[in-house]
This record gives C-alpha cells, sequence and structure tokens, in this order.
C-alpha cells in the first residue's frame, strides 16, 4: 500500500472510543425518546399535572430524540466520519444547552452529568472532524 493509502485508511478509520461514545449517545438519545413517548409524566416535577401540552412536547421530544440516535447509528454503521461528526457537535452543543436549563432551573443532581456527556460528544466530534471552530471541519 502506498504512503497516501495507508494514510487514507488511518483516517478513514473511526476510534474505538468514539464508536463507544456514538453508541452511547444514540442509547441515551433512544431512552430519552422511549421515555418522553411512553411516561411523559417523567419529564415534569412530581405532582405535576400532565395536560395536552405536556404531550405535546413529549411527542416533539420522542421525534427530535428517536432522529438523532438514528442518524448516530446510521452514520457510524456508514463510517461517515464527517458526517458523523457533524452530528456529534450538534447532539454535544444540545447538551451543553441543556445544562444551561438544568442549571437556570435548579436541577443540580443532573446538570454535571449532562455536562460531562455534552463534553464527551464534543470531544468524540473533534476526533472526527478536526478542530471544531475552523470553517474546515465543517467542509
Amino acid at each position: 500500500m502506498s504512503e497516501t493509502g495507508a494514510r487514507f485508511a488511518q483516517v478513514g478509520t473511526i476510534p474505538l472510543w468514539v464508536k463507544v461514545v456514538v453508541v452511547l449517545c444514540a442509547v441515551l438519545t433512544g431512552m430519552g425518546a422511549v421515555i418522553a413517548l411512553v411516561q411523559p409524566a417523567m419529564l415534569l416535577q412530581p405532582h405535576a399535572e400532565i395536560t395536552d401540552s405536556v404531550k405535546t412536547y413529549a411527542g416533539y421530544l420522542t421525534a427530535r430524540n428517536l432522529a438523532l440516535a438514528l442518524m448516530l447509528l446510521a452514520l457510524l454503521i456508514a463510517g461517515a466520519r464527517r458526517a458523523l461528526g457533524n452530528l456529534l457537535a450538534v447532539v454535544g452543543l444540545i447538551q451543553l444547552f441543556d445544562c444551561a436549563v438544568d442549571c437556570l432551573e435548579a436541577r443540580w443532581t443532573i446538570a454535571p452529568g449532562v455536562l460531562l456527556l455534552g463534553i464527551l460528544f464534543l470531544a468524540a466530534a473533534s476526533r472526527l472532524c478536526g478542530r471544531l471552530w475552523r470553517k474546515e471541519a465543517w467542509m
């Protein structure tokens, strides 16, 4: 194999730790979809009333999370490094925004875990795409 071919093969493979992060991300996101669909009361404070608005929100959350989880797995299976890295960056940013909301609403028990997941997803995205703050990572 030529030097160029060997370099392409090395760049083309997805590191094992990134694969584990993608599967973890897909599983957790998929679990969020199932929880929102099956038990929307878990999205609320204890003893809060389940209204039509809550059910609508839970439906949107289910659709969003299910689409993200399935696309993460599909891109991993396809070996689409750049697209997978970009989607991981989006999911990582969602986690960071979720962490900010958790802090604003004083959900201190889950905020550190959400923050850690966001950082982990962004680290995996950066590994696949290069430095995320550079234009080349997105093209």
